[in-house]
């Protein structure tokens, strides 16, 4: 049986980063607005171990301290040093499996690695944002593309479970260059992938670019659309997709933010790609105006259905078709 993965999320809002992104309000994201202290993290993993410890048996599932937020590795090094070795100790206890954090591609070398992994690092995530260095000066990334190979490089190097973040509908951004962004993530040995769909926030620079008519971003249907293009070439690489969509939140939901936002976004997304293997069934065997039976385990049936069964409605309104699930 696959262990179930729990991340405690720890996070150090916008510390440490040396730009502004045009996208980012990390404190919007996840918030918070308070500095984070060793005592505010203790308590933090505290009680999300004790939830986990009550409801799952010790062995059947693997946890790791998550610093998320912000760009771990450029923060104020006492800090950072103070934060792992908190972390530390509950690696050394048993009752967590390692630590991971996300920072910037440009905060990545062999003194911080070698320091990471002596306080028990298991996963690095980058941000990688777009393989597309016209893309990544767009959206004032404050590195390029190389960064980010040489940064994946270190990473496998020191032994250490390599993550990748990318966005689709990033200034300057098209479909083409998402995919190509995608095929650049399996080709640099990524374990895990997360995918956002940009949204404009208030209080980013990307939110003054689309008030003053300088960038639009994409429609729900477009983000649905190209995400379930990319999620394909991932699972044939074997990467495990951690996430797909930013998680709703006060702050993050369809009041606070403009752009591909949905509530359930992974779940249209998923849905799309069965969807669109099901059509390329139909169309390569001509098939109309009957019954189309599928066979599938019981976990699958609400993804071949689709949100809201919109999937069944899709094939009768165009072919015509009744699907029957098994």
């Amino acid at each position: 049986m696959k262990k179930r993965n729990f991340h405690i999320p720890v996070f150090v809002p916008h510390k440490g980063c040396p730009h502004d992104c045009v996208f980012c309000n990390q404190r919007k994201i996840t918030g918070q607005t308070d500095d984070m202290t060793v005592q505010k993290a203790r308590e933090i993993i505290d009680n999300h171990l004790e939830s986990i410890e009550k409801h799952n048996k010790k062995g059947e599932y693997k946890a790791e301290i998550a610093f998320f937020g912000g760009s771990f590795t450029a923060i104020e090094r006492e800090q950072m040093t103070e934060l792992l070795s908190l972390a530390y100790e509950y690696v050394k206890s048993g009752r967590v499996d390692g630590v991971r954090c996300s920072t910037r591609p440009d905060c990545i070398d062999d003194e911080i690695l070698t320091l990471c992994k002596s306080y028990g690092m298991t996963a690095i995530e980058l941000g990688l944002q777009s393989a597309d260095d016209f893309v990544l000066q767009c959206s004032a990334r404050g590195h390029s593309f190389e960064d980010t190979k040489r940064a994946s490089d270190l990473i496998k190097k020191h032994s250490i479970e390599l993550g990748l973040q990318m966005m689709t509908g990033l200034p300057g951004d098209t479909d083409e260059k998402s995919l190509s962004t995608a095929k650049e993530i399996v080709a640099l040995g990524a374990d895990t992938v997360r995918i956002y769909p940009t949204l404009v926030m208030e209080g980013t620079h990307l939110w003054d670019m689309h008030r003053r008519g300088e960038y639009s971003p994409q429609t729900l249907e477009q983000a649905v659309s190209l995400a379930a293009k990319i999620v394909p070439l991932f699972r044939d690489a074997g990467i495990d997709i951690l996430r797909i969509g930013l998680q709703t939140t006060d702050n993050v939901n369809e009041r606070t933010v403009i752009g591909p936002y949905h509530n359930a976004f992974a779940e249209l997304v998923y849905g799309r790609v069965i969807r669109d293997k099901i059509e390329s069934h139909v169309r390569e065997n001509k098939i109309h105006d009957r019954p189309l039976e599928i066979e599938a385990p019981k976990e699958k049936i609400s993804q071949i259905t689709g949100h809201k069964k919109e999937n069944l409605i899709y094939f009768k309104e165009k072919y015509n078709i009744d699907i029957k699930l098994i």
